[in-house]
C-alpha cells in the first residue's frame, strides 16, 4: 500500500491570523472568515481530488477544517499530534513587532534564518522531521495509488514539504508558505536519484484575489473554485 498523491492543506483563518499573531501550538479556533474559507476551499478541493483518507493535526482549527472536507466526501477524520504547528514557546500570541521589542536579539537571529535558543520552542529540523515522518507513515497506509489529504499548519507544512522533497529545512527557503485554506499537491516519483515525492502544485485554492479571500468575500465576476492557483 502507498498513496500516489498527498495533498497538504492548511487550515482556515483564525483571529490570531487576522491580527498577525504567532499561533504555534496554541489551540485557536477558526473565526467567521476562516469557516467561510474552509467551506469554499473544501468544495473546490473535493472537486479536484477524491481523497481515500483524511488525517489532521489535533488542534481545533485544523480538525474543523478537515471535518468540512470529510462531510463532503463521507470519510472519517483521523487525528495525529505529529501534524501540529511548530511550537514557538513564549512567543506564541505576540505579533512580530511585539516579539522584536521583548526579545530583540533572539528575534534578529530568527529573522536572519537561524533558530534562537528558547525554552519550549522547536527547531525547524525537529518540526520538519516529525511532519515528514507522519506524512510518510500515513501515505504508506493509504491505498496504492490513492490520495491522502493531510490537514496541518503553515510553518509545519512548509518544513515538512521541503523535507519530503529531499531539501534541507534549515537552510533552504525556496517555497513560500500557503495562504489560509490553500493546499499543495505532491505526487509519488520514481527513478534513480529522485526524492520519493515531487511537487505538482502549490498554493492552490479558490480563484479570488488575496485581499478578498482574507476579507471573506468572493471576487466579483470570478467563480469560486475554477482556478488551480491563487491570483495575486
Amino acid at each position: 500500500m502507498s498513496a500516489g498523491t498527498v495533498v497538504l492543506w492548511r487550515h482556515g483563518r483564525t483571529a490570531w491570523n487576522a491580527e498577525h499573531r504567532l499561533q504555534g501550538a496554541t489551540d485557536i479556533p477558526l473565526d467567521e472568515v476562516g469557516r467561510w474559507q474552509v467551506g469554499q476551499a473544501a468544495q473546490g478541493l473535493s472537486e479536484r481530488h477524491v481523497p481515500d483518507r483524511i488525517v489532521t493535526s489535533d488542534l481545533e482549527r485544523a480538525a474543523d477544517t478537515a471535518e468540512a472536507l470529510a462531510e463532503l466526501c463521507g470519510l472519517p477524520v483521523e487525528r495525529d499530534v505529529r501534524l501540529r504547528e511548530r511550537h514557538f514557546g513564549t512567543w506564541e500570541g505576540f505579533t512580530g513587532d511585539e516579539i522584536a521589542e521583548r526579545w530583540p536579539q533572539q528575534y534578529a537571529t530568527w529573522r536572519s534564518g537561524h533558530d534562537p535558543q528558547r525554552e519550549g520552542a522547536e527547531t525547524r529540523r525537529e518540526v520538519a522531521e516529525r511532519m515528514a515522518t507522519a506524512v510518510a507513515d500515513h501515505a504508506a497506509r493509504t491505498a496504492t495509488g490513492g490520495t491522502l489529504v493531510v490537514v496541518s499548519h503553515g510553518a509545519a507544512i512548509t518544513l515538512g514539504l521541503v523535507t519530503l522533497l529531499g531539501l534541507d529545512p534549515e537552510s533552504w527557503r525556496g517555497v513560500f508558505g500557503l495562504h489560509n485554506a490553500h493546499w499543495a499537491v505532491l505526487r509519488r516519483s520514481s527513478g534513480a536519484g529522485r526524492p520519493a515525492w515531487a511537487l505538482e502544485a502549490h498554493n492552490q485554492g479558490p480563484a479570488v484575489l488575496v485581499e478578498d479571500w482574507d476579507a471573506g468575500r468572493l471576487t466579483e465576476g470570478v467563480p469560486s473554485t475554477t482556478s488551480d492557483a491563487l491570483r495575486t
